[in-house]
């Protein structure tokens, strides 16, 4: 699953959600994008099971790229343990995705095998999404 090598600080602040994407909100590589329309945190488990949904769609005849990358460290306390002592230790790990957000794409596929492959990884996630085409095609 994907976390980072090395971080700066072992645990983050929560933060806010709000806002639309400014970095990452147009389709960039492939032809076709999957594209966030609510804001969440998406997990690196979400993201493999999206990952291995998406790549048994594709498998040899197409390329796809993942545009998001699980930075944020979420901590989490044991249960029934008493308050005080300290900040949990990081349990997983999630990206912050914000609605205009590309999250996939693919390209060497059909719009109709685009639309099933991006249906199904949807489904894996806890945002809605939909399937985008790039400007210039």
């Amino acid at each position: 699953m994907l976390e980072p090598k090395k971080t700066k600080f072992r645990r983050h602040h929560r933060g806010n959600r709000r806002g639309l994407a400014t970095k990452g909100a147009h389709v960039a590589f492939g032809h076709y994008g999957l594209k966030a329309i609510e804001s969440g945190w998406v997990t690196a488990r979400q993201i493999e099971s999206s990952r291995i949904a998406i790549s048994r769609g594709v498998r040899k005849v197409g390329k796809m790229w993942i545009r998001i990358f699980p930075d944020k460290p979420i901590t989490a306390k044991p249960a029934e343990t008493r308050m005080g002592k300290g900040k949990g230790t990081p349990e997983y790990w999630v990206s912050v995705v914000k609605p205009g957000r590309i999250l996939f794409e693919v390209d060497g596929v059909s719009k109709e095998i685009a639309e099933q492959i991006f249906r199904d990884a949807g489904h894996k996630l806890p945002i809605k999404t939909k399937m985008v085409l790039r400007r210039d095609f």
